[in-house]
């Protein structure tokens, strides 16, 4: 079955013009597998299963829990306003809705969990003038600081509610929180993202694109990132710089699951504390999001498909299934497979790893 998947992988990229390399993880103990592949390629070379690749948005769940964390070690909560921990001038004009002033009613789990109605500039278009994505795009050596990116969304965006009301998907709460890190913990964001799980982890390919290193580089170039026929060479494009705390690591598929074992098992934060991570508010039909983590219900009425971790927009997967004990992670590394990715991974992988389990 492992050949059936790699081919039909192998197959996909090779028929997509859009597509150029591929990277996916089927691991599960219980089904005593460990399947790790790659299709396409980065200019010259062969996509390789152990080749570095951005995560996009699934590096929030890094940020989430290096929040959860600190709550354990009580150097915060959950519930504390963010206005204890940010300066006057990022707060200032942050969230007016309607006229009315909400900045000082947000806390640091509205943020974790899209609740707290600030836009995202990443997402969000302006009325007026350019989207954040096009700025970046057409000027890419220009380097951006996360405060930035929080000006930029209070100059050109509006709040979408109330803190708490409703869900909202925003990088610039992520970008937040990454400032609300560095506040707590006196060093900068990728700092402690290599002191808090990537060293621990043992996550050796793993490092903040633009802000730090790996701690052991690969042997395989960073594959390219595509957003759809614009090719990204994530380490040289500084404008990247602005995803931050909401999406901006690069890792391989091995070091992922490393982070989604020690999750699960309870190595990193304790089950209290994941069980509260576990909140979920309904995003859209079958998605559903906690505290920096994802649930995705990909048939209805089942719990035979019903996996948590994130997804990035490159079609980037770190999800894991109780049910099977399986663990899926890996990337199409294409903005235009956002929802494609998904398709494969439930058409290609869990209803394959459904018939295996039963046979």
């Amino acid at each position: 079955m492992q050949n059936e998947i790699e081919t039909r992988l192998e197959q996909k990229a090779a028929s997509d013009s859009k597509l150029h390399n591929v990277y996916l993880l089927i691991h599960s103990d219980k089904l005593d597998m460990h399947w790790s592949m790659a299709a396409g390629r980065t200019d010259e070379a062969l996509a390789h299963p152990k080749q570095p690749y951005h995560t996009a948005s699934v590096g929030k769940a890094f940020t989430s829990v290096i929040l959860a964390i600190l709550v354990e070690k009580g150097l915060a909560r959950f519930d504390d306003p963010i206005a204890d921990y940010l300066p006057e001038d990022l707060l200032k004009n942050l969230h007016i809705y309607k006229g009315k002033e909400y900045t000082y009613d947000i806390k640091i789990e509205h943020l974790l969990s899209n609740t707290s109605g600030l836009p995202d500039y990443y997402e969000d278009k302006p009325k007026r003038g350019k989207g954040f994505m096009t700025e970046i795009l057409e000027d890419p050596s220009r380097f951006w600081k996360p405060e930035e990116t929080i000006h930029w969304s209070k100059q050109h965006l509006k709040p979408r509610f109330p803190p708490g009301r409703d869900v909202h998907y925003t990088d610039t709460g992520y970008n937040l929180l990454g400032l609300i890190i560095e506040k707590i913990t006196s060093k900068p964001y990728h700092k402690v993202l290599h002191d808090y799980i990537f060293d621990p982890l043992n996550m050796k390919h793993s490092y903040l694109s633009q802000y730090s290193e790996p701690a052991l580089r690969s042997e395989h170039p960073v594959a390219h990132l595509y957003i759809d026929d614009l090719k990204i060479n994530v380490d040289d494009y500084r404008s990247f710089s602005s995803f931050y705390s909401g999406g901006q690591t690069v890792s391989t598929l091995e070091d992922q699951l490393l982070f989604m074992k020690a999750l699960v098992n309870h190595e990193i934060i304790q089950k209290e504390t994941l069980d509260t991570m576990m909140q979920w508010n309904k995003m859209w039909i079958g998605m559903e999001y906690g505290y920096g983590l994802m649930r995705m219900r990909f048939l209805p009425f089942t719990q035979k498909y019903i996996g948590w971790g994130h997804l990035g927009a490159s079609g980037a997967t770190m999800l894991y299934f109780p049910n099977r004990d399986l663990y899926i992670i890996g990337s199409f590394n294409q903005t235009a497979y956002r929802s494609k990715a998904q398709d494969f991974i439930f058409f290609n992988v869990l209803r394959k790893m459904e018939k295996l389990a039963q046979s």
